[in-house]
């Protein structure tokens, strides 16, 4: 176990607190490293230390080159150290390190830890699904502010230690469900705030197929045999982490890791975060008490669905919150729900025009019926059918940008200005929900959850997908940190 993985309790010597300490000493000069200067010299050389957010970016291809340089954006961050353990394969990794050659490199962030962690304030994780946890968990215990891609985590008790974990360690936390910082939020907000989305009893989401285990000609039923390594992937124990080990092969580096149960979450946990997380947190939904499985083409143990049809049931939460279905649907030819024709709208030459569900999004259905607000996903904004209620309520549909987008939020929260939109205490709640669509999916069968004891009822088998098999031993040390 690295030196770093036994600390519990946030660093006490991070870079700011030497420079304050230099400074109240009269001090006309600080050491500082040199990655450290020449970084800050190619940025914005006018910026003082003490205004500069230093972050460690782990994962640095695939989605990090957008992570990276949008954390970047402003100049007000830098990353000062890359990790991967390729850095070569992952798509556009190269347009990285062109931009930032003086940032160290490290194959194991354990490593970068320990030998930068001084220097450190902030640490952005895109990563596969199922390193996001040990990778948060370790920053945030040395008092490091966490920028985690979505999903948050690959299993329920993940989330639940990284929701403990903020409290513990009074970190900044932000999950990279993007949308969640813009003006469709706003709007949706208001929507909330002006009772035009009171009384949700059904939400219909959806999402085409667009992943590769979602081609039938592409479907596999057994673990792929092993293929010799890339070079450039220096380390295949490193990218497996706390998971088992499985021969290499093409297939989960270095990116289609998605559709293994073993590595990835599927089109639920992938999109689902940027489908229902309006809905889900200013809803107030919660955690569901069922999750029933409708149907799922090509069902198996190795890879997620062909086709994903499930009925999530949560409880009322309060006055104008009653009981709702959320009825998520993915895949094959008929995903998009069928809108009846009392929400069509009717053209100047009396035909009928009916809302056109796109290939993403939610339509939430009031009790009264009198009406449906159509969503798609990330940032988009929302919309009423029919037309007439769509200018009654006009005001409450404007849409207003925010100061900041969910990236630069998360800069200015790490340095003491502001909050995080999706903090993990409202991402990891929404990742929970996932990852029990995600179980649902393993194990092709109806469930019953009760949110109060956060445990299936009656299935043992559910129940130990929950935390997932045991970490392997040289990272079991990090499900303890919280």
């Amino acid at each position: 176990m690295q030196k770093s993985n036994q600390s519990t309790t946030p660093s006490s010597s991070s870079r700011r607190s030497f420079l304050k300490k230099s400074t109240n000493a009269g001090f006309g000069f600080t050491f500082i490293p040199a990655y450290l200067t020449s970084a800050r010299a190619a940025g914005n050389p006018k910026l003082p230390p003490s205004q500069r957010l230093n972050f460690a970016a782990i994962g640095t291809g695939g989605r990090g080159t957008k992570v990276i340089p949008s954390l970047a954006r402003q100049k007000t961050a830098l990353p000062i150290a890359l990790v991967d353990v390729d850095f070569e394969n992952p798509t556009d990794v190269g347009k990285v390190l062109a931009a930032y050659p003086d940032a160290k490199r490290y194959h194991d962030f354990r490593k970068m830890f320990e030998e930068m962690g001084d220097d450190i304030d902030a640490v952005s994780v895109a990563t596969p699904d199922h390193t996001h946890f040990t990778a948060a968990i370790q920053a945030m215990s040395l008092g490091k502010h966490v920028y985690v891609e979505k999903p948050l985590t690959h299993t329920f008790e993940e989330a639940e230690i990284l929701m403990r974990a903020e409290k513990k360690f009074k970190v900044v936390t932000q999950m990279g469900n993007q949308g969640h910082t813009s003006a469709g939020a706003s709007q949706f907000k208001q929507l909330v705030a002006d009772g035009v989305v009171d009384d949700i009893v059904k939400i219909e989401a959806w999402k085409s197929p667009a992943l590769w285990f979602m081609d039938a000609q592409k479907r596999i039923s057994a673990y792929p045999e092993g293929e010799a390594l890339p070079p450039a992937l220096k380390n295949w124990d490193l990218w497996c982490g706390p998971c088992e080990k499985k021969p290499f092969n093409a297939l989960y580096h270095p990116f289609d890791w998605r559709g293994f149960h073993l590595y990835g979450s599927g089109m639920f946990g992938d999109w689902g975060a940027h489908i229902i997380d309006f809905a889900h947190n200013f809803l107030n939904l919660g955690l569901p008490t069922k999750i029933n499985t409708l149907e799922l083409g090509d069902h198996n143990d190795i890879i997620f669905p062909l086709t994903s049809d499930i009925l999530f049931e949560f409880p009322a939460r309060g006055e104008k919150l009653p009981a709702l279905e959320l009825h998520w649907k993915a895949g094959g030819k008929d995903f998009r729900p069928k809108v009846s024709e009392k929400y069509a709208e009717t053209k100047p030459d009396g035909t009928k025009q009916y809302p056109k569900p796109p290939g993403a999004g939610t339509l939430l259905h009031r009790k009264q019926e009198d009406y449906i607000i159509q969503r798609q996903h990330h940032q988009r904004e929302s919309t009423i059918f029919p037309l007439v209620s769509r200018e009654e309520h006009a005001e409450s549909l404007a849409l207003h940008e925010p100061e900041l987008d969910h990236f630069e939020s998360f800069v200015q929260a790490a340095m003491g200005n502001g909050k995080t939109e999706s903090p993990f205490s409202r991402g990891g709640l929404l990742t929970q929900v996932l990852t029990l669509g995600m179980i649902a999916e393993r194990l092709n069968t109806n469930l019953d959850f009760d949110p109060a004891t956060k445990r299936f009822i009656n299935n043992d088998t559910a129940n130990a997908l929950l935390a997932g098999p045991a970490p392997r031993a040289e990272w079991a040390g990090h499900y303890k940190l919280a």
